[in-house]
């Protein structure tokens, strides 16, 4: 699912909440798209993924290639721990750009 709340200036900040997979994919793609086309500024909150896949960590790096494109910068927000968890098996963490923070690992946990 895909909300999108603008301000009176413009701004938008886009939240994805649920799976961010194959299944939605081209769905969530037009709202993106959409917040990119018809807002001054656009943040897109992380916070409600619960799943991602390959389909849409595609999407997010096409994203980003668009904005730029489109000389403007679209940052991510408020990483899901799911979402994190993809960007660092795959060393994608700072790949993006945006401030990313990393939970303390536990006691148990190897360093």
């Amino acid at each position: 699912m895909l909300t999108v709340h603008q301000d009176e200036q413009g701004r938008c900040r886009v939240e994805i909440a649920g799976e961010l997979t194959i299944y939605n994919v081209a769905e969530i793609r037009q709202g993106l798209l959409g917040a990119l086309q018809g807002c001054d500024e656009t943040e897109v909150s992380l916070a409600g993924v619960s799943e991602l896949d390959t389909a849409g960590l595609q999407l997010l790096i096409q994203l980003k290639r668009e904005a730029k494109a489109r000389g403007r910068a679209i940052p991510f927000a408020d990483h899901s721990r799911v979402v994190l968890d993809v960007l660092e098996r795959l060393g994608l963490n700072t790949f993006f750009g945006d401030p990313v923070i990393m939970p303390a690992q536990s006691e148990g946990g190897a360093s």
